[in-house]
């Protein structure tokens, strides 16, 4: 599971693949809430706010 900004979702998906082989659902968290979880502010790649779950 990758949180990253827009920059970076190609990559996550890259990884993503890489290590499960398997195509990832990509959740935007600008308009998805989750009630047991908080994504982290920032993306995983880099220090601007992350947009997109990779999971």
């Amino acid at each position: 599971m990758y949180c990253v900004c827009k920059q970076h979702v190609e990559l996550a998906i890259d990884k993503f693949v890489d290590e499960y082989e398997d195509a990832p659902d990509i959740v935007s968290l600008m308009t998805t809430k989750f009630t047991d979880w908080e994504a982290p502010a920032t993306c995983d790649m880099c220090d601007d706010i992350a947009e997109y779950l990779v999971v």
